[in-house]
């Protein structure tokens, strides 16, 4: 049961999500740094901030191991949340509104459909990662050139769609007001969970009566 804050206030993240969140964003942040300096002579210099090009071939597959386990650790709670219903096909076919922010009204849970749809695309895309990331993995798995190649291609791919997913997390992030908030302090408003999350609002209200 989601635990009431101070008055007017609804915790929606415990400290331990947010900690486990917080793992996963500074571990996703080094590996787009590191696999950038990897993948284009032109970025190479971002392998400075891992100690040269060596460290930096080392440490993106560790990185990468923890970043994994991290988000499977965040998933497995949030998961459940975000199985897409009737309702997000209701917030989809209003997503004009929802863009010019006159989302008030719209029954939407603790995720809306766009959440729901970002979060599945990253578990695609993670999945995508690690195992092409394993297949290059060439101190630990001798693979034939072949794969390798294939492998690496697939991999820039899914990370080409990973960062551009992330962008769009954190640009909904800033621009949702109070969004930000939920992360850093575990907390948010009683009016803009009204207004973004009706029915997870109701939902914890409910609970909080009982």
């Amino acid at each position: 049961m989601t635990e009431a804050g101070k008055s007017g206030e609804i915790v929606r993240y415990s400290y331990a999500t947010r900690v486990n969140h917080w793992i996963v964003a500074i571990c996703f942040i080094l590996l787009a740094l590191s696999g950038l300096a990897l993948f284009h002579p032109a970025l190479f210099w971002l392998t400075q901030l891992f100690g040269g090009g060596p460290w930096t071939r080392i440490l993106h597959p560790f990185v990468g191991i923890v970043w994994a386990i991290a988000f499977v650790l965040l998933a497995a709670k949030v998961w459940r949340d975000n199985f897409l219903n009737s309702t997000d096909r209701q917030w989809l076919g209003h997503i004009r509104e929802v863009l010019d922010n006159r989302d008030d009204g719209l029954p939407v849970g603790k995720y809306n459909a766009g959440q729901k749809l970002l979060f599945w695309l990253i578990v695609l895309c993670l999945l995508g990662l690690v195992a092409t990331g394993l297949c290059m993995w060439r101190a630990y798995f001798a693979l034939p050139v072949d794969i390798v190649r294939i492998a690496s291609m697939l991999h820039a791919a899914f990370a080409t769609v990973l960062i551009c997913a992330i962008v769009v997390h954190i640009y909904a992030a800033i621009w949702v007001k109070g969004s930000v908030r939920a992360m850093t302090r575990g907390t948010v408003s009683d009016g803009w969970a009204w207004k973004h999350h009706r029915l997870w609002f109701r939902d914890v209200t409910r609970g909080q009566q009982k």
